[in-house]
């Protein structure tokens, strides 16, 4: 199990629960810093964060109440209302537990429309599957070779929203064996879409920098009201989870519950921009050119030494955009969902907090029950208008030295890494690329059947950090990274995705950015080095990589289509 023992620099290994560790997010401003005060950070103010219960006790129930199907949101809105306010009533016997109540809609509604249309009070988040057609899927056929077949009806989720917290798990401590315990304690198989959506730090032994801390080391929620959008139809559900250990009780999950209901608009606006309708006023790399040239050599020197392990490191940079007014999140992101049908997008937003989105095409894992599969992602070329010039670019990723290099150090340490939690591995192919919208890399599947379907944790301790945003090996690498680089990566390169009952998944946080209020945003890349590297090549890889983000802010306004869906 080594390559468990080498990723425990990046979760947690303690079997000793920790107390939480608060932080406020009042705050002065200027322009490039945020001033916290070292208050309690109520991540949400009105849930509970689960990471301070035991999570040695079962709760006393897990349920999902599915009503009547409804015509529109505002039906579903209603319905909702009245189902909540009837718990009162007829409480659930019991001291602690969840309850998802979902409504259906017979009407395939835009998630990120739903949430679109929301306040911001609330925490907010958004998880959004990419497509993989045209790709084998690997767990339907480990599921056939053991003569199993597996449900397809969660697998048609297209895409979640969800405002507020039923509960929430926050800690500045790494994410660990008790915090993982502490989730899976509020989530069942019966009730496949009670999930925790969230993410980890990069590296949550780093020092936190101040826009980084309301996330702490890692920050997980179910949400309170939920938008399900799927393949031609949609639900909307409400879900509350108490436990009088905590001082919290059903009557409290209730009252928070009815009051975030009460501010949910039903008025979904379909709403898709050319151009976000705001201008860079400035622009600023870290590191700058300059000092990143140097970075990539002295990387280059260690890899080349004979005593050095290390043959790959990834250097990130972030890049502040200041904009003449505020970047709207879910609008930004809803322009990379636009063009990113390859890739997930995400949003994590707790309260009063930055906007962490992204438009990722890496898996890190996916788990159906016993089945799990992740995937090798490395080596990056433009794309080409020309179908010709296109091919040509292709053939040349294909048969480069340097890329095949990094690529197969990706690869073969996930191969070893699934190896070491389960029984049979398959990978396929063994090297192809895969085309996005604005680049294409190297890329191979791979797919293993776990031993226990309780050893979810460990899958996340042997595959993050891949040696595609980290480096290999991965404490070398590390060590590197906390060296060079001058800024914090928070949940860029970090798990982000949900924990649930019967499956969870989870991306890489690349092709991310953090958006501030009154401070435009920081946008995140990175690029491998390995022998025969170049930094001008490096250099100009990462401004492809956050060029999905900057096009549409470089321009002026063009035009706006709102469309209301009763």
């Amino acid at each position: 199990m080594a390559s468990l023992q080498l990723s425990s620099h990046f979760l947690g290994t303690n079997t000793t629960k920790h107390n939480s560790i608060s932080i406020s997010h009042n705050y002065s401003q200027t322009p490039f810093t945020r001033l916290f005060s070292r208050k309690k950070f109520m991540s949400c103010s009105m849930s509970m964060n689960g990471c301070e219960g035991d999570f040695k006790t079962p709760l006393g129930t897990i349920e999902t109440r599915t009503m009547a199907a409804v015509l529109s949101p505002t039906a579903a809105t209603e319905r909702l209302i009245s189902a909540v306010s009837e718990l009162k009533s007829q409480p659930p016997p019991f001291s602690s537990g969840v309850v998802r109540i979902q409504v259906p809609i017979d009407q395939q509604i835009g998630a990120i429309d739903w949430l679109q249309s929301q306040n911001e009070i609330h925490l907010r988040c958004f998880f959004s599957r990419r497509s993989d057609v045209g790709r084998p899927d690997l767990l339907l056929d480990l599921a056939s070779d053991n003569g199993n077949g597996r449900g397809s009806s969660d697998r048609e989720l297209v895409s979640v929203a969800g405002i507020g917290s039923a509960v929430f798990f926050r800690d500045l401590d790494p994410f660990s064996h008790d915090d993982w315990r502490s989730i899976r304690r509020f989530l069942s198989s019966s009730s496949p879409l009670i999930r925790a959506y969230g993410g980890m730090r990069f590296d949550p032994n780093g020092k936190i920098s101040v826009e980084w801390e309301p996330f702490g080391a890692f920050y997980f929620a179910v949400p309170q009201v939920e938008f399900n959008e799927f393949g031609g139809s949609s639900m909307l559900a409400a879900t509350l989870a108490w436990d009088d250990e905590l001082s919290w009780t059903l009557e409290d999950a209730i009252e928070a519950l009815e009051e975030t209901m009460l501010q949910v608009s039903s008025v979904v606006m379909r709403l898709r921009r050319e151009s976000l309708g705001v201008s860079v006023l400035s622009k600023n790399h870290v590191p700058t050119k300059g000092a990143y040239y140097p970075a990539v050599e002295k990387a280059l020197e260690i890899i080349k030494q004979k005593s050095s392990s290390l043959s790959k490191v990834v250097l990130a940079r972030n890049s502040r955009i200041i904009t003449d007014t505020d970047i709207d999140p879910i609008a930004w992101l809803a322009q990379l969902q636009s063009e990113g049908h390859d890739a997930y997008q995400f949003c994590l937003q707790p309260p009063g907090a930055p906007a962490f989105i992204g438009n990722t095409p890496e898996r890190l894992f996916q788990r159906n029950q016993l089945g799990v599969c992740s995937e090798a992602l490395a080596a990056t070329r433009p794309r080409s208008a020309s179908t010709a010039r296109d091919m040509e670019i292709e053939r040349d990723l294909l048969t480069s030295p340097k890329d095949d290099l990094e690529f197969s150090i990706v690869r073969e340490n996930i191969r070893e890494k699934l190896n070491s939690i389960c029984d049979k591995v398959v990978v396929k192919p063994q090297k192809t690329v895969r085309k996005l919208a604005r680049v294409q890399h190297l890329y191979s599947q791979l797919a293993g059947r776990l031993r226990r379907e309780d050893d979810e944790f460990d899958i996340l301790a042997a595959l993050h950090p891949t040696p595609a945003v980290c480096g290999l090996p991965a404490e070398e690498a590390r060590l590197l990274i906390k060296e060079i680089e001058s800024f914090d990566r928070g949940m860029y390169a970090g798990p982000i995705g949900f924990f649930g009952g019967k499956e969870s998944e989870f991306a890489v946080g690349i092709r991310s950015a953090l958006v501030e209020k009154g401070l435009g945003a920081l946008i995140y890349a990175g690029t491998g080095i390995v022998a025969g590297s170049n930094p001008t090549s490096e250099w100009n890889e990462l401004d492809l990589k956050i060029s999905q983000f900057t096009k549409s802010i470089e321009y002026e306004a063009t035009t706006t289509t709102l469309q209301t869906i009763n």
